[in-house]
Parts: C-alpha cells; sequence; structure tokens
C-alpha cells in the first residue's frame, strides 16, 4: 500500500491561520541615505510587513536628539502600516556619538540650519519613495524643534500631509539671546503644500496659545486645509 498522502487544504484552512500582528510583521534597521550636500547620514528605518503598497512617514526627532523614544515612535508607525523614517539630523557631529553628546553639540552651534535640515528631509523622502512597497505617498511629522521642522517640510518640500507636534517659532517672535539660530516661518503659509494638523499645548510657553491663534489666522487667509488640537 502506498504512503499516505498530505491532507489537502483548501481556502477555508488558510482562512484559518492566524496572521502574525503587525508589530512582528515590520522590519526594522538603521541606514544610510543622501543628505544636504550630498553627505551620507544615518537613519531609522522600520517597515510595515504588510502586504500591499504603503504610504511612509518622515519621522523628525526632537532637540534632545535621535534617541530610544523617537526610534519607538518610528516603530509605532510600521507596526500601523505604514513605511517609516527618522533621519538623524546630528550624524554630522559624528556616527558614534552619544545622542546627549551629539545634540548638545549642534545646540552649541544653534541647531541644524535649515538648508541643511531640508536636505537631509529631501533624501529621507527620496528613500521613502524608493522603496518597492512604496505606493508614493509621504506624510512628515516632528515634535518640538521637529514640529517646526515639519511645518518647514510642508511648506518647501512635495509631501502629502504634514503634523506639526507643539512646534515653536513657526510664529512669535525669538527672544533675544535665544541659543538656537531660527527664525519664524508664517510668512511661507501660502507656500503650504498639504493639509496640516497641528498639536499643541494650552500651556505651553514655545508655541504659546496666542502664537497658536497667530498661525491659525495666517492659515485661515491662506485658505489652506488644516486641524488644530491643543491639550
Amino acid at each position: 500500500m502506498g504512503a499516505a498522502l498530505p491532507p489537502m487544504t483548501d481556502e477555508s484552512d488558510e482562512r484559518k491561520r492566524p496572521l502574525a500582528p503587525r508589530e512582528e510583521a515590520m522590519t526594522v534597521a538603521n541606514v544610510f541615505i543622501t543628505g544636504h550636500g550630498g553627505d551620507s547620514i544615518n537613519a531609522y528605518q522600520a517597515l510595515s510587513g504588510e502586504e500591499g503598497l504603503r504610504a511612509g512617514v518622515l519621522v523628525i526627532h526632537h532637540l534632545p536628539g535621535w534617541d530610544s523614544p523617537t526610534k519607538e515612535i518610528t516603530r509605532r508607525f510600521a507596526s500601523r502600516g505604514y513605511n517609516a523614517i527618522c533621519p538623524n539630523l546630528y550624524a554630522r557631529e559624528g556616527l558614534d556619538t552619544d545622542p546627549d553628546d551629539a545634540a548638545a553639540a549642534a545646540r552649541g552651534k544653534g541647531g541644524v540650519p535649515d538648508e541643511q535640515f531640508l536636505g537631509d528631509a529631501s533624501g529621507a523622502i527620496a528613500a521613502l519613495r524608493a522603496l518597492p512597497n512604496s505606493n508614493g505617498k509621504v506624510g512628515v511629522i516632528g515634535y518640538c524643534s521637529g514640529g517646526r521642522q515639519s511645518f518647514l517640510t510642508a511648506v518647501s518640500l512635495p509631501v502629502d500631509a504634514a503634523v506639526d507636534c507643539y512646534g515653536a517659532f513657526v510664529t512669535g517672535t525669538v527672544p533675544e539671546g535665544f541659543p538656537l539660530k531660527v527664525t519664524p516661518l508664517v510668512d511661507k503659509t501660502g507656500s503650504l503644500r498639504c493639509p496640516l494638523l497641528g498639536l499643541f499645548g494650552a500651556d505651553d510657553q514655545f508655541p504659546t496659545p496666542e502664537h497658536v491663534a497667530e498661525l491659525e489666522q495666517a492659515l485661515i487667509a491662506q485658505d489652506k486645509t488644516y486641524e488644530f488640537h491643543s491639550y
């Protein structure tokens, strides 16, 4: 008598197989991208493991730097079905430099110049769109100083959505003697290329509720699509 044949499967059997949770299906890696001036900078990349074409998210780290909490945020986006990448904006301080030391060195120089940031952001956006499972759409989100840089991205580069998480000095006046070399961006509101979501703190000093109101009025005057929430 011949050997028994393996049991046949049908579509109902396939449907019974448990799917891997999204956070288990993702892949993460440190990668290199081409940033401002052709510089090679490192970035933290988290890719969705789900089938089909996926949108991308450019994650901009806060002033304390390219740290573990920001990388966790990057993974969280991948666990929700997006491809995400967070470039190390302080990479020029040394790839092996402790994140706290790199952030301190960058702050000592007045922060990341806007032109340099935009070059790095452009490289990250290109890297996201070049992924084989990209659907071509890329959003940007930033926290603290990254919130301002998210707005800067949205008025300067081709993105499909932007989130400003309590970004200072989009509006308002930079205090005299402020250590970061930044300028307000509200005059660029007319160049906003995509819908904007703003998330703010009602007790924050930078930006204050008055700064948020100033930005809202500029968005209304330019007939831009936006949604703001203060907590």
